[in-house]
């Protein structure tokens, strides 16, 4: 039997909140599931996640594969990296610094500036 961690969707219209779940692949999103190893309330300001890492540690051992989202989580939460030591993410989003995003209106300016000031 193939299992996956998964998000379970729960809570109300415009309102979810999910449960992450050991399922059959086979089993629909919210259908039968083996056994609840965290909840994920992404509405709350910061969103809260709880994760048994013993069972989520369990369940990836003994070859449950997570859905990305899941994975994304488990990557948070720290049960990840015990599972694969120096898996980090291909890119670090927390590092990144943003970039000024200029029209070409304003890209145009900068460059006249740059070049002497003028048209005169």
């Amino acid at each position: 039997m193939a299992v996956k961690l998964r998000l379970r969707r729960e809570g109300t219209v415009k309102r979810p909140h999910y449960r992450i779940v050991a399922a059959d692949a086979r089993s629909p999103r919210d259908g039968r599931f083996i056994e609840v190893i965290g909840q994920y309330h992404p509405l709350e300001n910061p969103s809260r996640i709880e994760v048994d890492n013993e069972r989520a540690l369990h369940w990836l051992q003994n070859g449950a594969q997570p859905t990305d989202p899941v994975r994304k989580i488990l990557r948070i939460t720290g049960v990840w990296e015990e599972f694969k030591p120096g898996d980090a993410p291909k890119r670090d989003r927390t590092a990144a610094e943003p970039k000024e995003k200029l029209s070409k209106k304003a890209k145009a300016k900068a460059a006249e500036a740059a070049e002497g000031g003028g048209g005169q």
